[in-house]
This record gives structure tokens, sequence and C-alpha cells, in this order.
């Protein structure tokens, strides 16, 4: 045997020994099933009538990473939100507090988002932005038009979805 003609045959083995080694690796990962189940639950420790009974569905050939999370200490002894607990209802007094001032917020946001509103139209000067001077490309310029409308279109959608929440305190 000559040296090439044995370089040859020890990559075909290596190559030979990979391909059983990763014929190997996902025969053993497949070996438990695992399962996905109401409440965002993944696990494989079911047997196949307890993952049925549950209404759990069989994941087949998609990759599951699972990260622990840890309770931050202390946060259990730690009471949750202000004054009341959760559970209690609030004041008449304190909730028209909190109402007039998320109304309060609600009505700045509304005006603040109205004028960046206004700012954008004005700019785009009804589909015939003035061309700035790097863009000579007739191209660039198509993009920014493009660009322009979707902003429009996302402040117009903030502004109707401030009026609707608006809307709902003029209900009570």
């Amino acid at each position: 045997m000559t040296m090439t003609t044995s370089i040859r045959l020890s990559s075909k083995l290596i190559s030979l020994g990979c391909c059983a080694l990763l014929a190997c690796t996902a025969a053993w990962a497949q070996d438990k099933p695992v399962y996905r189940c109401p409440g965002n639950l993944y696990t494989d420790s079911l047997s196949a009538k307890e993952a049925r009974d549950k209404g759990c569905k069989t994941l087949e050939g998609a990759p599951i990473t699972v990260i622990q999370s840890q309770v931050p200490r202390g946060a259990a002894a730690r009471p949750t939100g202000g004054g009341a607990s959760q559970g209690e209802r609030v004041g008449a007094d304190d909730q028209k507090a909190r109402d007039s001032d998320a109304r309060r917020i609600l009505e700045a946001e509304l005006k603040k988002e109205e004028e960046a509103l206004a700012a954008l139209r004005k700019d785009f000067n009804e589909g015939q932005p003035e061309r700035r001077g790097d863009e000579r490309n007739y191209q660039k310029y198509l993009d920014r038009v493009e660009q322009m409308k979707a902003e429009i279109a996302r402040k117009e959608a903030d502004v109707a979805a401030l009026k609707r929440e608006l809307g709902k305190f003029g209900q009570r």
C-alpha cells in the first residue's frame, strides 16, 4: 500500500465512524418521546397513556432546550404590590385618583403621538417628499418613501389605540 492509499482509507474510515456515531446518537436521542402538555409544559417522564390522559402531544424532530429558573432570594418573603395585597379592593377615592392619573398620562401620550404623526405627514408631503442629497439613486428615494409610509401607518395605529384606551375611561 502506498502512502496516499492509506491516507484515503483512513479518511474514509474516519468519515464512516463519524456517520455511525451520529446514527447511534440520533437513535439514542429518540429513545424517549418528548411531550408538550397544556400549560406549556414539556416532559419526557410520562408514559404514552399518561400523556394521552393529560392531553399532551408528542414532539417529533424538534430539539428542546430546558432552562430551569430559580426564584430570587427573598422574593417569597416580600409582599407584592403597594398598600393593598392581591385580591383586596381599592377604595373609590384611590381608584378615581388612579383613573385620572392614567387618563392624564394617556392624553399626554396621545398629544405626543399626534404631533409626531403631523410631523411625519408634513415630511411625507402627500407622497412626494423632497429628495435628500444622499439619494442620487432613485431606488434609495423610493425605499425612504416606503419607509415613511410604514412609519405613518404605525403612528396612525398608535393614535387609534390610544384613542380606544381613552374611550374606555369615558364609558365609566
